[in-house]
């Protein structure tokens, strides 16, 4: 896993940011991560809650 990451690793990589992407596109970015993992979760919730289609059809020709 990652070493305990302190405040300084922190500031140093939200200037790195700043200073590649513009503090305009971090917001933006942030929402989109964002939706994607809504997106992502919602998605797996479905998977596990909906049962799968091949066992549907074995059941019914038995």
């Amino acid at each position: 896993m990652l070493p305990n990451i302190g405040y300084g690793e922190i500031l140093l990589i939200a200037i790195v940011a700043i200073l590649l992407f513009g503090a305009n596109k971090i917001p933006d970015a942030a929402r989109a991560l964002g939706r994607s993992v809504n997106a992502f979760k919602s998605g797996l919730r479905e998977g596990t809650d909906a049962p799968e289609k091949g066992s549907e059809d074995t059941a019914s020709k038995k």
